[in-house]
């Protein structure tokens, strides 16, 4: 089986800190339910609260992209991309002995 990890960046603009955490929390729960989804875990990080990391493991590329297209991931990234100044997505391949 292929598992698909994905790690993603998203660096939010000094005075948009809390309104993009919040946005980016809203949309954990309603992916973690859609089907392909392993994991979703979303990070701040401590030392720069602007940083933002997504951990992420899909069933395939093709549950990632079914993502991408749901209502609650458009409007997210519809109502936080002007907050950001930054975003860097990584797309890994598991690899097993």
């Amino acid at each position: 089986m292929l598992i698909l990890t994905v790690v993603a960046k998203l660096v939010a603009k000094q005075e948009s800190v809390m309104d993009v955490k919040n946005a980016l929390i809203n949309l954990v729960e309603p992916t973690r339910c859609e089907e392909g989804c392993i994991e979703y875990i979303l990070h701040q990080d401590n030392l720069n609260p602007a940083v933002f990391i997504f951990y992420e493991t899909w069933d395939s590329e093709e549950c990632l992209a079914k993502h991408k297209e749901t209502d609650h991931y458009k409007n997210c990234f519809s109502a936080i991309g002007g907050l950001i100044q930054d975003k860097e997505v990584h797309l890994m391949t598991m690899l097993e002995p």
